[in-house]
């Protein structure tokens, strides 16, 4: 194995810091833009080649295991399976785009945004691929510094109030994780290894206030109803870019972390939970889904969207079926694509009317065929419509959940309607009808930077929508081994009780 290879993960991880030495000393705006730009293309193209080079065994990949602090038994401990695979392809893959999407967004400390953007794909990926809890710890951490300061700087009227409310969510749960990540390390005889952790047999007391406390961290992430007040305003506050990033990929952070490390290490307490979990997720479909439909701000409505569709991430996952888990994998991977869409799209719009709200617009489709037809086609993946990407992630989810819960599958399918519903009705008041404001009787479409950055995603809304089978192949071995880890243990608890 040459050195690009044994080192793969490094490199896509750390290939940002690339860019951070020349954004220090370069002092036009221009050179510091396209500087980014490349800067974030590398980790891209490494992680193409990770991901062709992935060979869906189920295991852990492209492992490596350097000792960090030999005293505590802390390593520098890397590995992707097909659950984190998707995620940082999406991670390296979306941050380009949102560089070349804050060209004309970010107009003050350019250099410093693009520096805080770097160093928050570096903590992202790190997340994504450690497999030591402590070094992932680190990054999970990591990810809160260049974020408070990108929506407290460039972010809207009360970007220093949702700043701070961001952090401090946040910083609540990830406390408690942190002493449970102590708990584990004497528990697993003084280890940090996910890998020994895997393996350690704890009472179901401990399981329970273990499980309790990451899943606590990861429901605030996620966010999770009745965790996700911190969301709308962090969202509405922050600048375009931090919006894409937020519902791109930090949401996923919790996703993940459930399927990672919450559920298979604590999968005795996860069979307890999964009755709550099941609840809340489909309150969450249906709540933001309710809420969504009543904002008047656009931004608000795609944040509150999130809140439904991050729902049905997490039914998929409490389903404990194959086809609920791979489908919650999958819908991750969509919901940062489409939702990610949907803010750079609004983004163009604010831009260019200094307004979200839904009353000044309406008749846009005139005067901006092709803003329109890219919406409509992002929306249409947002809403699940057959042979774009949200359909099949919503498909398997509901397959699965029905499998085991088919209540809880039947609720989740009212979800489905209701975002047609709000999305749709959306549509029509800012797209149809007249264009009877002036103000928008001047606007213009999208110029050829802003298609461009928009074109990549649409390719794989579609991809993914008509042939899902090159990510579902790479992501079923882990899924296997996930409910390997999680739902034969709970069956052999059943039994011994």
């Amino acid at each position: 194995m040459n050195f690009v290879d044994s080192h793969l993960l490094t490199l896509v991880i750390f290939s940002p810091l690339v860019g951070l030495l020349p954004l220090l000393f370069l002092r036009e705006v221009r050179w510091q833009r396209w500087g980014a730009f490349f800067a974030s293309l590398i980790p891209f193209l490494f992680s193409i080649h990770l991901f062709n080079k992935f060979q869906s065994t189920g295991d852990f990949e492209f492992v490596e295991k350097i000792a960090w602090i030999p005293w505590f038994r802390i390593h520098y401990y890397l590995g992707v399976d097909g659950f984190s695979l998707p995620l940082v392809l999406l991670t390296t893959f979306l941050t380009p785009i949102v560089v070349l999407g804050s060209w004309s967004d970010i107009q003050k400390r350019v250099g410093s945004f693009y520096f805080l953007l770097l160093l928050l794909e570096v903590a992202m990926l790190g997340v994504f691929s450690s497999l030591d809890l402590f070094l992932f710890y680190v990054f999970w951490e990591g990810v809160l510094i260049p974020m408070y300061f990108i929506i407290g700087i460039w972010g809207g009227g009360r970007k220093v109030y949702a700043a701070i409310k961001f952090v401090l969510y946040t910083m609540v749960g990830s406390l408690l994780m942190l002493a449970a990540i102590l708990y584990l390390y004497f528990a697993a005889g003084k280890s940090f290894s996910l890998i020994d952790l895997y393996v350690v047999s704890l009472p179901l007391k401990a399981q329970l206030w273990l499980f309790s406390a990451f899943a606590l961290a990861f429901a605030i992430k996620i966010p999770l109803f009745p965790f996700h007040t911190w969301l709308p305003d962090a969202h509405v506050e922050a600048p375009t870019s931090g919006s894409v990033i937020l519902a791109g990929v930090l949401l996923k952070m919790g996703t993940y972390g459930f399927v990672r490390f919450a559920m298979p290490l604590f999968p005795h307490a996860m069979q307890l939970a999964t009755p709550l979990f099941l609840i809340l997720s489909v309150i969450g479909i249906v709540y933001g889904a309710l809420v969504s439909m009543v904002q008047p701000d656009l931004k608000k409505l795609i944040a509150y969207s999130s809140v439904s569709h991050l729902g049905f991430v997490m039914l998929g996952l409490a389903s404990l079926t194959p086809q609920g888990v791979a489908g919650a994998t999958l819908q991750m991977v969509n919901h940062g694509l489409s939702t990610g869409a949907l803010f750079l799209l609004v983004g163009m719009i604010y831009e260019r009317r200094h307004t979200r709200e839904i009353k000044e617009f309406g008749g846009l489709a005139s005067q901006m065929p092709i803003y329109t037809v890219i919406f409509l086609i992002v929306a249409f993946s947002s809403m699940g419509l057959p042979a774009t990407n949200g359909f099949v992630g919503e498909f398997l989810i509901l397959i699965g959940t029905f499998r085991s819960s088919p209540v809880y599958a039947a609720i989740g399918g009212l979800g489905v309607v209701l975002a047609a519903v709000y999305l749709l009705w959306m549509v029509r008041r800012v797209f149809f009808g007249p264009l009877a404001r002036e103000e928008n009787k001047g606007l213009s479409d999208l110029n050829r930077r802003e298609v461009a950055l928009l074109l990549p995603i649409l390719l794989f809304v579609f991809w993914i929508g008509i042939a899902p089978g090159f990510l579902l192949k790479k992501m079923n071995p882990s899924v296997d081994r996930f409910l390997d880890r999680t739902v034969v243990f709970t069956h052999g608890m059943a039994r011994d009780n």
